[in-house]
């Protein structure tokens, strides 16, 4: 660490705060005679753009593309991020550093206690395409409805009538301090969660040198394989917004387990496999299970959602 503060960029959203704001106090503790971080709060497109899918709209990298553009400019050091909501193909310059600890990756459902309670023919508030595949694989009559904005905004909109029910990952709740506002807490057999769900990393300049020896400590390492077993095999899927994906690396007895789900958006021919490996090589167990997935599903599959 030099005597600068490192700069810490990030969205504006009250969970996204909050994130940056324990990325903070970790450096503060690891750093306790460095000068304090200095969170850099950056308006993206995916928060002023509520109105439409990811997909419509341009995809996951609404919520990064200006972070990432500080990064590349040198206006902040660090990024921190849901990993959820970062692109599978980061740009050209910019790595992962670190990933905290791992929160509770499941999903939480508000409204209804289980999905078999949501009534008959059911509006489901749901901006996610993966939670829609897995919802209507057992509840065809359903009907879903776009719900994006925040955690507070999609609960706005569940108490003012637009859906009889709606998703939100557990962790982010956990974070904001809204954890009863869950009304069930889904098994990953019933709901695989998205790959990187419940973790949060923080991502830096390839060539800043003092912004990788400041994540150092923060890294927890069991949490950084996971993620990147499971963002290899969304790399092996071509996986985007457009893509219903579910995946979930977990380290099992010393063995790297690997649960990976592809579905038509209608939740059509959904293919879920679980696989193992080792945890020194992530990456390979990721694409070699994305790739199983790929010849599953069939190339039909990719060339309707291009």
């Amino acid at each position: 660490m030099n005597d600068s503060p490192i700069r810490i960029g990030t969205r504006g959203s009250p969970l996204a705060l909050t994130q940056a704001h324990m990325v903070q106090a970790l450096l503060a503790d690891a750093f306790p005679t460095a000068p304090e971080a200095v969170i850099v709060p950056i308006q993206t497109s995916g928060d002023a753009i509520t109105d439409r899918s990811l997909a419509d709209a341009g995809g996951k990298g609404l919520f990064t593309k200006e972070i990432d553009r500080a990064l590349l400019d040198g206006e902040v050091d660090v990024a921190v991020h849901s990993a959820k909501d970062m692109e599978t193909w980061l740009p050209e310059g910019i790595v992962i550093g670190a990933a905290l600890e791992r929160e509770n990756p499941r999903d939480a459902l508000i409204g209804a206690k289980s999905i078999a309670d949501i009534p008959h023919g059911g509006k489901v508030g749901t901006a996610s395409q993966r939670r829609q595949a897995q919802l209507l694989a057992v509840r065809p009559d359903l009907v879903p409805v776009l719900f994006r904005g925040n955690v507070d905004t999609r609960l706005r909109k569940l108490a003012a009538g637009e859906a009889d029910a709606t998703f939100l990952a557990l962790a982010g709740l956990n974070r904001l301090g809204k954890a009863e506002a869950a009304d069930a807490i889904l098994d990953i057999g019933e709901m695989l969660p998205a790959a990187g769900q419940g973790v949060i990393a923080i991502a830096h300049r390839a060539d800043h040198t003092n912004a990788a020896a400041a994540l150092t400590p923060l890294n927890h390492a069991p949490s950084l394989v996971c993620l990147l077993a499971e963002r290899a095999m969304l790399d092996a899927l071509d996986g985007t917004c457009r893509t219903p994906i579910g995946a979930l690396a977990q380290l099992v007895d010393g063995a790297l387990l690997l649960d990976g789900m592809v579905s038509w958006p209608d939740g059509r021919d959904l293919t879920r496999l679980q696989r193992s490996g080792t945890p020194d090589n992530p990456e390979a167990l990721g694409r070699a299970l994305g790739l199983e997935l790929r010849v599953l599903i069939g190339p039909e599959f990719f060339a309707a959602l291009d």
